[in-house]
């Protein structure tokens, strides 16, 4: 049987990258090369098939209906072909991600959940990354990261996974000396502990319980939620954070402070570079994430 002849793979590569990131520029970048050498991938493809895939103005590249009905045809069967050739590979037996989290999230919420992950995937595994800054190393060293953030970076994927309230909670013994009704001149005495991940969170709080100027004794800045709720249950000063950490904890040492309903500024996502969704790794997580919703 003849062989079909195919245009080039780095040609279909380039235009599929091109329609998904929805910029010729992210597209260059992304595969190391110089825009005059990807309009060339583009421009063989286009001889090749005999059709004009994109209409070009100003830099920018529109796709043409012919351009769609070809991505239509071409892009599953590339990402068919990626995953078979992904399949083949030395390391075929382990499905590796490099995935950033935060601890707290990943003790509470993300942790809990794993063995159900790796009983339907059991060949893949997560190599987990707790350092700050999460979304300035995704696409680099990460491949994925969950992060706290009011809105990501736009040239990321970015699915949102909770909503949250601002709580403000302490140990049993100081919520019951501070009292159950706010009151500026008491708190105006105390430590508050705020999450470096989260600045915002306290001014939201102070602005909810109609004391906006208040000035607290001290603000203790904390980079690891789980700290956080232990010194709040120490006694150690007010705690600022989501209520879903507060629940989780399921910590009788702590007591919430005041009947307030305080919408945070801030959510969970799971963020990657688009692209990255083209790994099997990545798309495996991405989609058991969302459907499991943690």
């Amino acid at each position: 049987m003849a062989i079909r002849r195919l245009p080039p793979l780095r040609a279909i590569e380039a235009f599929v990258r091109i329609v998904r990131l929805g910029s010729a520029r992210a597209a260059a970048d992304e595969l190391g090369l110089s825009p005059s050498a990807l309009s060339r991938r583009i421009a063989a493809l286009e001889d090749f098939i005999g059709k004009r895939l994109f209409t070009r103005q100003h830099q920018a590249m529109k796709l043409t209906d012919e351009g769609i009905a070809f991505y239509a045809a071409v892009g599953p069967k590339f990402d068919e072909l990626a995953a078979a050739v992904e399949g083949q590979t030395e390391d075929s037996k382990v499905l590796r991600l490099h995935l950033g989290v935060l601890p707290l999230f990943g003790s509470q919420r993300l942790f809990p959940r794993l063995p159900e992950l790796r009983k339907q995937h059991p060949r893949l595994h997560i190599d987990i990354d707790t350092s700050p800054h999460l979304d300035h190393r995704v696409g680099d060293t990460l491949d994925a990261a969950i992060v706290l953030a009011k809105q990501p970076d736009p040239a990321f994927h970015a699915v949102r996974l909770d909503h949250n309230r601002v709580y403000a909670f302490t140990s049993a013994a100081l919520a019951e000396e501070i009292g159950t009704s706010p009151d500026q001149e008491t708190l105006s005495g105390q430590t508050f502990l705020v999450h470096t991940e989260l600045p915002d969170s306290f001014a939201a709080w102070k602005k909810a319980i109609g004391m906006p100027g208040l000035e607290p004794a001290a603000v203790d800045h904390f980079d690891s939620g789980q700290l956080i709720l232990e010194a709040a249950a120490q006694g150690l000063g007010v705690a600022i954070m989501h209520d879903d950490h507060f629940n989780r904890s399921h910590d009788k040492r702590l007591a919430r402070l005041f009947d307030v309903e305080v919408e945070s500024p801030y959510s969970y996502w799971f963020i990657c570079r688009p692209h990255a969704l083209e790994m099997r790794s990545v798309r495996i997580f991405h989609e058991w994430l969302v459907k499991a919703g943690l």
